[in-house]
């Protein structure tokens, strides 16, 4: 073999290696960079290394297995016994992620491009995003463009994001805090059920322990988040719906003051803009996120001024206690409160989360909300609309579902949701299952 062969095998060699970093380093982030929710929410679609639960935590590691364990178990599973993994129930091989810009990218880019697609089943409507009952509906198929922001580097960098979705979800997350005709709202984006939304686009700029986005950004107001892989749940709760802003345009500056620690404060156009502005919206948008204790994160979140779409004088918090049990149990406590002036809008929500996990593969979750308003607020295929109803009203939703993850790219969630209205003496009860795939 030639000196230039050997060099050109050693360049290939290189780039090949890159190529493998690159992809365990970026294939299966969170899928946005502005924060979607007070604390850095937890995809399920963590890479190995990583948290594959709604925690930041290892992998689990239970007790040992007995070699009998060991000898019924298949030929990966007869590797993790010997590395004390506990027996086949808790094994699984998800396999490698997949994406397919890092195939078309074996070397890396500063850019990367990805999405996913998610199918999803519910046997009655609850009015929310899963308002099309006892039909099989594509209800995101997103598309991503994105340079990450180096907000390790010594000197300032620049990044930024795009978003695009198609589907059912897409009328929903569309800007419709906006004037009719403007950004995505209303602009011929809609096609019956289905629909296009553009619910990101904005820059970054950071430099050390400072970041600042400009554009079109998802909230960082609750714990539950629009795009469907970073959320534990098919369906979404009361709170998440009707109390919280999905999107803002505006200036948001994050400052990480220490390691789990960052303070974002900034401004926003009201509430659901895009790259518009509804009456007089202008509204203060920010908080911190903080550790409390080796496995306890907290997190407050406000907003506070004029909402645009939702009214005038308004303010609205969203508190986040996220408990790391162990390394098998989670529990999640939020609790929001939103108050508008002369609007008859105020909410009140708490919502409990507890998971277990089982393995890499299968992961146990149960939600419990207590909800409460001075209002109904429903969809109606233009943006979400206030029917007032005077009085007291309170609505209750247990939710209980399993993730069920066969490879790393794809994730299943059954879920059975019951919903109780003491006020109307009615319940509820729906069946749902969706499937996400990464691509």
């Amino acid at each position: 073999m030639t000196v230039r062969s050997l060099a050109l095998a050693a360049a290939l060699c290189g780039c090949l290696q890159s190529a493998t970093a690159f992809a365990e380093n970026t294939l299966l982030e969170q899928p946005y960079s502005v924060a979607p929710a007070a604390l850095n929410y937890h995809s399920y679609y963590a890479q190995e290394d990583q948290a594959v639960s709604p925690s930041d935590q290892p992998a689990p590691t239970p007790a040992a297995a007995s070699n009998g364990e060991c000898d019924a178990c298949d030929t990966y599973c007869e590797s993790c016994c010997e590395d004390d993994c506990g027996g086949c129930l808790h094994c699984c091989d998800l396999g490698d992620p997949w994406s397919l810009w890092d195939h078309l990218h074996p070397c890396g880019s500063d850019i990367h491009v990805g999405g996913w697609w998610q199918f999803g089943y519910y046997n009655k409507s609850n009015g929310q995003f899963n308002d099309i009952p006892d039909k099989f509906n594509l209800q995101q198929g997103w598309l991503y463009i994105e340079k990450e922001v180096d907000t390790d580097a010594n000197d300032w960098d620049w990044g930024g994001r795009f978003d695009v979705i198609y589907g059912t979800d897409a009328q929903k997350t569309q800007a419709f805090g906006n004037n009719p005709g403007s950004w995505d709202y209303l602009n011929g984006f809609d096609h019956g059920f289905y629909g296009w939304a553009l619910p990101q686009a904005y820059l970054d700029v950071a430099a050390g322990d400072w970041k600042l986005t400009l554009g079109h950004f998802y909230t960082l107001i609750g714990y539950e988040v629009v795009p469907a892989p970073d959320n534990f749940f098919y369906s979404h709760s009361f709170t998440f719906f009707n109390s919280e802003p999905f999107t803002h345009t505006g200036a948001l500056v994050t400052y990480t003051a220490a390691e789990d620690t960052e303070i974002y404060a900034g401004w926003t156009a009201g509430w659901d803009t895009g790259f518009d502005q509804f009456d007089d919206g202008s509204n203060f948008l920010g908080g911190f996120s903080v550790p409390v204790a080796d496995d306890v994160s907290f997190a407050y979140i406000l907003t506070a001024g004029d909402f645009g779409w939702r009214g005038q004088d308004g303010y609205s918090h969203s508190v986040l206690l996220d408990w790391t049990i162990s390394d098998k149990w989670e529990y999640v406590f939020q609790s929001d409160v939103l108050r508008v002036h002369g609007t008859g809008a105020d909410t009140i929500g708490i919502n409990q989360y507890l998971f277990y996990t089982i393995n890499d593969c299968v992961q146990l979750g149960g939600r419990l909300e207590w909800w409460k308003a001075d209002e109904v607020i429903g969809f109606d295929g233009g943006g979400r609309v206030m029917n007032f109803t005077p009085g007291t009203n309170s609505y209750y939703e247990a939710t209980f579902g399993v993730n069920i993850k066969p490879q790393a790219n794809l994730v299943m969630r059954p879920e059975i949701r019951h919903e109780w209205f003491p006020f109307a003496d009615d319940t509820e009860t729906i069946f749902a299952v969706d499937l996400i795939s990464l691509w």
